[in-house]
């Protein structure tokens, strides 16, 4: 368990990386790749995914992300007494991902003046704020995410040949790209509240709120959705 955790922890370490990373060099000024876009963003979160599979998938299984483990769970294809050990070590890989990133950009902070960019490399803010339609949002794209992600993995094709984490990384793109206009698309409460953590905790360079009163969104929608998408699974492909 112990080494299972210590995995939960780098591979939730590794998609920060290069989620939290591709954030800061596209929304922070005076980098780069300021102003790179979202499709670039989508990019990097999947290129984290996929590197993050690879890296820790023969030793936890790389849930990397609490709606995945709850979601397995569910359906009995993971042990209820492991669930609170691996979402702690998703959670703190997120912390320790996002501050790595802060490093990372340490200069860049007090070179920009805007609040929202600097929130946005730790943590999803919806474009149209209203909680009903956002939580909805992010429910369908962790029930995509659940359920195409558990069908690839009995994809005899994808697991003889290696390809599964390279297939993940490709859902995580485009659930970026088909997904994620409205809220960032968090689908994963890991993702978000263990970086908004750290932006709370941080000593960033003129930073604003970390915007807790939408916190719950971004951790209550990816359970709904990941339970939903593991539930349809388990129809579809177990019989029951």
């Amino acid at each position: 368990m112990t080494t299972k955790f210590i995995a939960e922890m780098l591979g939730t370490m590794i998609i920060m990386l290069f989620g939290c990373g591709v954030v800061a060099n596209v929304a922070l000024s005076k980098n780069k790749g300021t102003n790179g876009g979202f499709f670039m963003i989508t990019l990097g979160w999947a290129a984290g995914v996929l590197l993050a599979i690879y890296a820790t998938g023969p030793i936890s299984g790389a849930h990397l992300n609490p709606a995945v483990t709850i979601g397995l769970a569910t359906i009995g294809l993971f042990p209820w007494i492991e669930v609170p050990g691996y979402i702690v070590a998703q959670m703190l890989g997120a912390f320790i991902g996002a501050t790595l990133v802060y490093l990372t950009y340490l200069k860049q902070w007090e070179a920009t003046a805007d609040k929202a960019a600097k929130l946005a490399v730790f943590c999803t803010a919806p474009e149209v704020r209203s909680y009903p339609a956002n939580l909805l949002t992010e429910i369908i794209g962790t029930f995509v995410l659940l359920f195409v992600g558990l069908s690839i993995g009995i994809t005899k094709t994808a697991t003889a040949s290696g390809l599964n984490p390279l297939l993940w990384g490709f859902l995580i793109w485009g659930l970026g790209v088909s997904f994620g206009g409205p809220t960032g698309y968090a689908i994963n409460p890991a993702r978000d509240l263990g970086p908004r953590i750290a932006h709370f905790l941080l000593p960033i360079a003129g930073k604003g709120t970390s915007d807790w009163a939408y916190s719950w969104v971004p951790v209550v929608g990816p359970i709904i959705g990941g339970v939903l998408g593991a539930l349809l699974y388990k129809i579809v492909y177990m019989g029951t």
